[in-house]
């Protein structure tokens, strides 16, 4: 089966770097794959693709060596089973508040004994190889997300869910759960001092924390805190930024970098 590189860097002790698409396109996925990202992310939660344009975008990363992963929509065995079968080498699941949802996503990913996966790999077995079921459960990459206060204060039941690999900060939701001004890029203390909490806790069970963040800036400073998986920004996010920074440019008549035409 092909190897997660994803799992080697954590392994090596590196910081991935990870895209995330948002646009309902294959194009744009490959041209976001073909950047430099270790690994890219098709957001079904929040994104605007359906299923069928999403094994699209897969596809299209799969022009590289970068590891294509999916934010399922919610935690529902279905619909994770489908997204893996479709070829792709990680899960991040929303909205994992107790270790009873954590069991139940972590189950959803891997066959038996392990889990409850169904076996059917039908685009997995190509991409990633004829052995792929033998090989899936420790290569699939099962990681919870952690976005309330509910599921920072129950970090340490959720983290040491066997089979967990990694835990994803969603700065948005658990800024709102906490009471706090939300969004990418927190630096209310309340905020920090639980990302220093789920770091410890993950470093304590030996699994992997990654965050999503608005800034090459805020993802340095979250690696320099423990965080070994950084999303920068999305797609649609950074097309935004660098249209606006573009048309300010003229309109103030500065200088600004230049872009290939794609």
């Amino acid at each position: 089966m092909r190897k997660n590189t994803v799992k080697q860097m954590w392994a090596e002790g590196k910081t991935v770097v990870n895209g995330w698409l948002h646009i309902p396109s294959s194009w744009s996925a490959e041209v976001m794959a073909h950047q430099g990202f270790d690994s890219m992310t098709v957001d079904m939660q929040h994104g605007m693709m359906s299923y069928e344009t999403a094994v699209t975008m897969f596809q299209a990363i799969s022009t590289t060596n970068v590891m294509p992963m999916a934010r399922a929509p919610w935690n529902e065995p279905g619909t994770i089973g489908r997204l893996l079968d479709a070829g792709i080498m990680g899960i991040i699941c929303p909205m994992v508040n107790t270790r009873d949802e954590c069991e139940q996503f972590v189950g959803a990913c891997r066959y038996y004994p392990d889990g409850y996966r169904s076996a059917g790999p039908t685009r997995a077995k190509v991409y990633a190889g004829a052995d792929y079921v033998d090989h899936a459960n420790s290569e699939i990459i099962t990681m919870a997300m952690i976005e309330t206060a509910q599921a920072v204060e129950n970090a340490e039941e959720i983290i040491s869910v066997p089979g967990l690999d990694s835990i994803y900060i969603g700065p948005g939701d658990l800024g709102i759960t906490m009471g706090i001004p939300q969004g990418l890029d927190n630096d209310h203390p309340d905020f920090i001092k639980a990302l220093e909490h789920v770091v410890a806790t993950c470093k304590k069970h030996g699994v992997a924390a990654g965050i999503h963040t608005g800034s090459a800036q805020y993802a340095r400073r979250a690696s320099e805190m423990g965080f070994q998986f950084v999303t920068l920004l999305s797609d649609s996010g950074m097309m935004g930024a660098y249209a606006k920074q573009l048309v300010n440019a003229f309109h103030e008549g500065t200088q600004t970098v230049s872009g290939e035409a794609y």
